[in-house]
């Protein structure tokens, strides 16, 4: 049996040279760069290739990542990886639920069924001032923990890869 761990901020060696898609939702403007730039400052980190697409709201971001992972597959130019950015902020009515329940449900069920390595960093809060804390990279850096997951979770899937072809 391999042992597969991963240790929190730090790159793993085997995803260098990753193709990662970063979907961000650009609804909330200094948010989304906040968030962006967390993510590729990870993503230069671990030394992997980040492809950035924009949608308009987190509610768009699992039907794109959908529409270009096929896409780049049908290509032969798969991505390894994935990144969700956004954030919803619960406002006075009850959208706020079926934003953040429906996007998220939609993420886990993509990242399941594609066994494909997804990092959900679509913020769900109830203030503004929440949002910037956790958005701002000095501060809780969302943006790229969503990032590092989803290339924890890759270097999890490669070691499982290599360690199943050398059993008997």
């Amino acid at each position: 049996m391999v042992s597969l761990a991963y240790a929190s901020r730090t790159a793993p060696a085997n995803v260098k040279g990753a193709r990662v898609l970063v979907v961000e939702a650009r609804y909330y403007e200094d948010l989304a760069d906040e968030l962006l730039a967390g993510a590729e400052g990870a993503l230069a980190a671990a030394e992997a290739v980040a492809t950035v697409v924009t949608v308009p709201g987190a509610l768009e971001i699992p039907a794109a990542i959908a529409i270009l992972v096929e896409a780049a597959a049908r290509a032969g130019q798969p991505y390894d990886a994935v990144v969700a950015l956004g954030c919803v902020i619960r406002g006075e009515t009850g959208h706020y639920d079926i934003v953040a329940g429906e996007s998220a449900r939609a993420l886990m069920d993509l990242s399941v069924t594609l066994r494909l390595p997804l990092g959900n960093g679509i913020l769900t809060v109830e203030t503004e001032a929440q949002a910037q804390a956790r958005a701002r990279v000095a501060e809780l850096n969302k943006g790229g923990g969503a990032a590092e997951a989803a290339l924890a979770v890759l270097s999890l899937k490669r070691d499982a890869s290599a360690a199943s072809v050398g059993e008997d």
